[in-house]
């Protein structure tokens, strides 16, 4: 099925975090604006089967795809600048690669043959890189290799790219991304950390294609030729990618410097005539050239972390794009909130975003923030632990249920508002068990959130234990609470939305994750015009 797909691979060399997520993503959008359908896989090192059980300190946030995989945050790079969902096969760690084969081992599929890194892993991993080739919906395959080359732990991942290259011959294409870095004392632009990186890859039997060099000064011609010279490539195939002042512009800035047109030439692919970015470039107009500015409070226990929140982020630069405005993100401690009036460190801000998380650490913070955004009309959104707080805090502050709480947090409480979910009580593994996926939610026509969703049959994206206890239903109906998003199948409540407030709601699912360029999700949009309408009347 997969005799016509091309297979890209883009590795990383000399320093992590050098943005292969962000190129491949951009590469994508190029091969989309020329007409080719493209989706973008993770193959990371590590052992783990996902980043389900992973602390945010160790690796930011985890991403759930519409098939409610635990994915690695580069997928969320991926959908943004796409706008083609990911799955379960979009993501693959060495842990799954070695339980698919140790499985395999035990049913006796290998009958008797001593199970080996080459060809069984490498085998496991291509066939792997190949389901997505094989589901007839793709042009092009892009597969980004984890970590740098030369890692102890890629060295399967590289030998199977080697393979593959051998296999495929022009059907398949290495991108490079390597550090040219700027030594401010030599006043000059150093090519050795990229010809050894090279090198390495070479070691492992891996000639790359194109190498793209990340710097923050333009290279010259005759660096371009040095690193073609000394790398076995063409100059053309030398990419510069200087730093930039949004991720939103590398698709441009890789447009500029040809980087499509080098892998169509690489894999024997015509090129079309036309490259479409339109929307893109609107996009980047909008963002560029706001009407006028608003501030949102983030409210999280990991507020110092950068990719912590990154959706969130993403989500709010769609928004205000959409809307025409500079969001500025203003990250607030939950624990600072349990130590400072709320006041003091809310009262500048024109909305509040709650943020999800996982544990007791600043719950307290979180209920002060809504108790505060509550009774001043600010416009509020709560996003999973974000929603359960605000049903927490009505209940406490409204309701006058004494001791109200979640039992995630306290299993003695008298008033359990939010509850674990009846298919959660049997289960004893932490990883890839929550409620993870796409589910449907019906909205309330005479609701915020239909108005911004326009239509009554939403699905969005869950990634929790703990639900809204249906035992409390009529109480909250009762003294002003709206139910506005009902999930059907279960009768779970998906969304609470507060009748004499603004712009208040809070909701189950993970609404950040489908937020793209192409569509920025409306409750993200709808809480950045809120905020605008809130600051022009204050």
């Amino acid at each position: 099925m997969d005799k016509k797909v091309k297979y890209l691979f883009v590795t990383g060399g000399v320093s992590s975090s050098l943005g292969k997520g962000i190129i491949s993503a951009s590469l994508a959008k190029l091969l989309q604006g020329r007409g080719f359908t493209v989706t973008i896989q993770k193959l990371d090192p590590y052992i783990n089967i996902d980043p389900g059980t992973l602390n945010p300190y160790e690796h930011g946030e985890c991403y759930v795809t519409e098939d409610g995989a635990e994915t690695d945050l580069d997928l969320g790079h991926y959908e943004r600048f796409s706008s083609t969902p990911t799955s379960q096969a979009n993501n693959v760690t060495t842990g799954r690669i070695y339980q698919n084969v140790i499985n395999k081992e035990r049913r006796g599929d290998y009958l008797g043959t001593t199970v080996q890194v080459i060809p069984h892993i490498t085998d496991e991993i291509k066939r792997s890189i190949r389901l997505l080739g094989q589901t007839g919906k793709y042009d092009f395959v892009i597969t980004e290799i984890g970590g740098t080359v030369g890692d102890i732990e890629s060295f399967p991942f590289i030998e199977t790219v080697r393979q593959m290259k051998w296999e495929l011959g022009d059907r398949c294409a290495v991108i490079h991304l390597t550090l040219v870095p700027y030594l401010k004392a030599a006043g000059e632009l150093k090519t050795k950390p990229t010809q050894h990186s090279v090198k390495t890859l070479l070691e492992q039997g891996v000639q790359p294609d194109i190498i793209v060099c990340r710097t923050e000064k333009h290279l010259t011609p005759g660096i371009k030729a040095k690193i073609a010279q000394f790398c076995n490539v063409q100059t053309s195939s030398v990419i510069e990618s200087i730093d930039a002042e949004t991720i939103y512009d590398v698709p441009l800035l890789m447009r500029d410097e040809k980087l499509d047109i080098e892998v169509l030439k690489k894999t024997g692919t015509p090129v079309p005539e036309t490259l479409d970015l339109s929307n893109w470039e609107q996009f980047l107009k909008n963002l560029k050239n706001p009407k006028g500015e608003v501030t949102i409070g983030l409210v999280g226990k990991y507020v110092e972390l950068k990719d912590a929140y990154k959706s969130i982020n993403e989500a709010f630069i769609h928004g205000g794009a959409a809307n025409q405005l500079k969001v500025n993100v203003k990250a607030i401690s939950a624990e600072a909130l349990e130590e400072q009036p709320a006041e003091t460190l809310l009262k500048d801000l024109d909305a509040v975003l709650v943020a999800p998380g996982f544990g007791e650490r600043g719950i307290n913070g979180k209920i002060e923030a809504i108790r505060y955004v509550r009774e001043n009309k600010i416009p509020f959104l709560g996003i999973c632990l974000g929603m359960q707080c605000a049903v927490i805090e009505f209940s406490r502050n409204v309701l006058g249920l004494k001791g109200a709480h979640s039992k995630e947090f306290d299993p003695e409480t008298p008033y359990p508002v939010i509850d674990l979910m009846e298919k959660q009580k049997k289960v004893k593994n932490l990883g890839g068990t929550m409620r993870l996926g796409a589910y449907n939610c019906k909205l309330d026509k005479d609701s915020i959130s239909y108005s911004l969703y326009k239509q009554e049959m939403i699905r969005e994206r869950h990634r929790h234990r703990f639900e809204f206890n249906n035992d409390y239903r009529d109480l909250f109906i009762g003294n002003g609470v709206k139910l506005t998003g009902i999930n059907p199948e279960e009768d779970l409540v998906e969304i609470i939305e507060l009748q004499d407030h603004p712009w208040f709601v809070g909701v189950q699912f993970h609404p950040e994750y489908r937020s793209t360029v192409k569509y920025p999700h409306p409750l993200f949009t709808g809480l950045v015009k809120a905020a605008w309408d809130y600051k022009q009347n204050k």
